[in-house]
């Protein structure tokens, strides 16, 4: 049935597959970090949702920074209520393999993790990353606060004009209010951890972004 579709081309709201109006299992432990994967965020610290591609690799390169105090990958940006991990590598969910990152702004700042987010893929591929093609390997970005819709959008825009000048495309990097988050099966949690020589499709344009370099105003 999958095969009918095309994986690049999103579906809608009303033929996207149906889901479950239950989670699916998942992890209890960060494997790294040794915490609740779905502990409570600190009222100190942030929230936000990154998709650069294959979340393996999206994780490691967030877990491994200072002042991330929690990760998990799951899914985002589409339909189908609580998917798994088949239906939305079918493209008939609509949503994006992401990594949800909680950090403390005290430690590492929401600009520190933009540029990390920037040179990390390629955000000008559309529905792919690399060899990986599908609308789960798009680029995306997705908001928990005003100030953080602000600076993604100002890094955007700082960020453009070097990509163009290094001869890439236009940036299809969705910008976006975070949507509902569906927790990834138990055994994508942390994989690269789990499976050190597991499969990494990630890597960046070799285009340095310049953030932090304008003014933005106050909320």
């Amino acid at each position: 049935m999958f095969s009918l579709f095309s994986k690049t081309t999103p579906p809608t709201a009303q033929t996207a597959l149906e889901g479950r109006a239950e989670a699916i299992p998942t992890a209890q432990t960060h494997f790294v970090y040794g915490n609740a994967l779905k502990a409570a965020v600190d009222p100190a610290h942030e929230v936000v949702i990154f998709g650069m591609g294959c979340f393996w690799g999206v994780e490691r390169i967030f877990w491994s920074l200072d002042g991330v105090v929690n990760t998990s990958v799951g899914y985002a940006a589409g339909f189908t209520p609580n998917p798994t991990y088949d239906e939305v590598c079918s493209g008939q969910t609509g949503h994006n393999e992401v990594v949800r990152v909680v950090y403390d702004p005290a430690v590492i700042s929401f600009d520190a993790l933009l540029k990390t987010f920037w040179e990390g893929h390629d955000p000008t591929q559309g529905m792919r990353q690399g060899n990986d093609r599908g609308t789960q390997y798009r680029s995306g970005i997705y908001v928990t606060t005003p100030a953080q819709m602000q600076a993604a959008q100002a890094s955007q825009t700082l960020y453009a004009p070097k990509l163009a000048a290094a001869g890439y495309e236009a940036i299809t990097t969705e910008i976006l209010q975070a949507p509902a988050y569906y927790y990834a099966e138990d055994y994508h949690q942390q994989y690269l951890a789990k499976n050190p020589q597991g499969y990494c499709g990630i890597g960046g344009t070799g285009v340095s972004c310049p953030i932090g370099v304008v003014q933005r105003t106050a909320d």
